[in-house]
């Protein structure tokens, strides 16, 4: 798997067809999609390798999208907003073990009940919070290389919106820390292909940036 990859950070206006977007995320998944061509496939997000994530801060919004391929930020319209796309790779050629990273990651954190569950249909999804995200997100963390050492954790409302098959809803935690790489090459693997659930919806982007302890 190519380890070529762009971030894409979208500074959007507030006008109504921007705002329309931020709070759907099947609408969000769309315009983003709209950056790349048409002819991926039947699964465009998988093969150009998308990522995004919507963070808001007290200045307003910002979108981060991630990808394999580079975006046309021309796509967009107009009035949009501002967009910087930059490529990601010479921050993944510094993740060798031992290094310090700040990490951010929103997810849908969840688990699968088992056949003889009581706690819901066998085999449902459910969404894990509070307490139980943050051990999901050890547990993820630890497994694609990455020891933790600082986690803060902040529930964010639910991704929702509307596709094809009905309404979508998905629970949305954000963890921010501190962390030393443990695996280079695992990390770099999920860091490109995202972790959990709801990737096409604004969930398993890790972005990292190097830190001092």
């Amino acid at each position: 798997m190519t380890t070529e990859l762009w971030i894409t950070q979208i500074l959007p206006n507030q006008n109504r067809l921007v705002l329309s977007e931020l709070n759907d995320a099947v609408k969000l998944h769309r315009r983003i999609m709209t950056l790349f061509p048409e002819q991926l496939g039947p699964t465009p997000r998988q093969r150009a390798a998308v990522l995004f994530r919507l963070d808001e801060a007290p200045t307003g919004f910002s979108i981060l999208a991630q990808s394999a391929l580079k975006p046309d930020v021309n796509q967009l319209p107009a009035d949009y907003g501002t967009a910087l796309v930059k490529p990601l790779t010479p921050l993944l050629g510094h993740l060798s073990r031992g290094v310090n990273v700040h990490y951010r990651i929103t997810a849908n954190a969840t688990r699968k009940l088992g056949k003889n569950t009581t706690a819901g249909r066998p085999k449902e999804v459910v969404p894990l919070l509070g307490a139980e995200a943050d051990q999901w997100w050890v547990r993820q963390a630890e497994s694609i290389g990455l020891a933790l050492h600082t986690v803060h954790s902040s529930q964010l409302a639910n991704a929702t919106g509307r596709h094809r098959h009905g309404r979508l809803t998905h629970a949305r935690t954000r963890f921010d820390g501190t962390a030393t790489v443990t695996d280079p090459a695992i990390l770099i693997h999920h860091v490109q292909s995202g972790i959990g659930r709801a990737k096409a919806f604004g969930c398993g982007l890790l972005t990292l940036a190097p830190a001092t302890r």
